[in-house]
């Protein structure tokens, strides 16, 4: 837990800290996550949309050893207080599940569920993935930072998806490789649920489509020789 809520918290108040020493600084953009909205102890059904005015519960989280979610949401909270107390503009970008073509020489945590399943996984985890197309994270913080009026909080979803969607569509986009029909057990992680893009869509966000992103990260995988199919 302290692995993970430390530097967090301490991370994000240092790079505060020397903001606040220069005065030509105007605007402080922070990357966050979903994870320090959705996690509120509310049942996440249909019928519920996710808004920015949503904040995940750092009791709840402790409750359930969600320790990257409160380590989120606990940065994201003295951020907010430190920003107040000393002036700055900031804004913070909540993206969902990362995922798009590869800049780096190895693969990071968000896209190893995908690499399992093009490598000979067995079954497919019956989970919910908020989608977010990491170039569409790159622009919202460019946007923010360049638009006057940008302000508070933003989630950025483009798509709520299944795993088990998602292979189908990886079917319909590659259907020589060899996927997975099995689901791993017979209830789901989480419900479906909607988070509402309104506000992302405000800052002139529009949201890439999962299979261009799809394609495209699997592109940049096959291309970095993570698989060979």
């Amino acid at each position: 837990m302290a692995e993970l809520i430390e530097p967090a918290v301490k991370g994000t108040l240092n790079v505060l800290r020397s903001c606040a020493k220069v005065s030509s600084v105007k605007r402080v953009v922070i990357t966050s996550s979903m994870g320090a909205v959705v996690y509120s102890g509310k049942p996440l059904t249909p019928d519920v949309l996710v808004y920015e005015t949503w904040f995940s519960d750092p009791a709840f989280c402790e409750e359930s050893k969600l320790w990257y979610m409160l380590s989120k949401t606990l940065a994201e909270k003295a951020a907010w207080e430190f920003s107040k107390e000393n002036g700055i503009d900031m804004v913070a970008m909540h993206p969902g599940w990362v995922s798009g073509p590869l800049l780096q020489p190895t693969i990071n945590p968000s896209l190893e569920p995908f690499l399992k399943i093009v490598k000979g996984a067995e079954s497919i985890p019956l989970m919910y993935y908020i989608w977010v197309d990491v170039r569409d994270v790159a622009n919202a913080h460019i946007l923010a930072f360049e638009n006057p009026s940008a302000s508070g909080r933003y989630c950025l979803v483009g798509r709520v998806l299944q795993f088990s969607e998602f292979v189908k569509l990886m079917r319909e986009l590659f259907p020589n490789i060899n996927l997975p029909e099995i689901c791993r057990d017979d209830h789901p992680f989480a419900s479906p649920y909607m988070v509402s893009r309104e506000r992302a869509k405000s800052l002139g966000i529009n949201f890439t489509p999962v299979e261009v992103t799809l394609k495209d990260t699997f592109e940049s995988l096959r291309a970095s020789n993570f698989f060979n199919i």
